[in-house]
């Protein structure tokens, strides 16, 4: 990892270690709601479960989330996204979002490259 590179998978397990905390100290059914509604947004439908990913992805870089980078890029790797996909969501992301969204998405296209072997 080159120096000022981003640890997508170390930033994904900090927060998931911090969500297990929520979840044993009160916040159980917030978090399982949230997860419910996660499953409910990603099911097929009229949009696949890959399509629907790269929104995410997309959003994830426009808001400027880490952890939604680093979750989404795992997502699409296990749903077998390519770099073309990838990279064609992330240019359509910095088309709509301008500079900040072209900063997030290199940190997005890192996290794809570190996250996808």
């Amino acid at each position: 990892m080159s120096m000022g590179t981003k640890d997508f998978a170390a930033i994904t397990g900090s927060i998931s270690q911090g969500i297990g905390g929520l979840r044993s100290a009160g916040a159980a059914e917030t978090v399982n709601q949230f997860n419910a509604m996660s499953k409910a947004a990603l099911e097929d439908g009229a949009l696949d479960k890959k399509t629907k990913e790269l929104i995410a992805l997309s959003i994830g870089v426009a808001k400027q989330c880490d952890g939604c980078i680093g979750f989404h890029t795992k997502a699409l790797k296990r749903l077998g996204a390519t770099d073309g996909e990838v990279a064609e969501a992330l240019g359509m992301t910095v088309y709509m979002g301008g500079g900040p969204a072209l900063m997030y998405a290199g940190d997005a296209w890192n996290a794809w490259q570190a996250l996808k072997d």
